[in-house]
């Protein structure tokens, strides 16, 4: 997934990664581990990639890990009396009716 994105913006996988990671909710600041200073400006590359909103998606859902019990349990058996504290987890889990 993110080599496709990549190649369809002409930048490396790791920008694409990095510029998925600073779009995220929740996320202030991002480690850079480059090695060498073309690592470096590689990765620096990724402030200035903009994704789209189905790129996010994308990557969003295959990199969203599994539910643990209990949560999983209650998107099956009561998803029509989810509150908003288990939205905020679940919701994503969620297949749009």
């Amino acid at each position: 997934m993110l080599v496709e994105i990549a190649e369809a913006h002409g930048v490396s996988a790791a920008q694409v990664a990095l510029a998925w990671l600073m779009a995220r909710p929740g996320v202030s600041t991002v480690i850079v581990g480059a090695r060498t200073e073309e690592q470096l400006s590689d990765n620096l590359a990724a402030a200035d990639l903009t994704l789209t909103g189905e790129e996010h998606a994308r990557l969003e859902q295959v990199s969203r890990p599994r539910l643990i019990y209990p949560f999983w349990h209650q998107m099956q058996s009561a998803s029509e009396r989810l509150g908003a504290g288990d939205l905020s987890l679940i919701g994503p889990y969620l297949s749009p009716t």
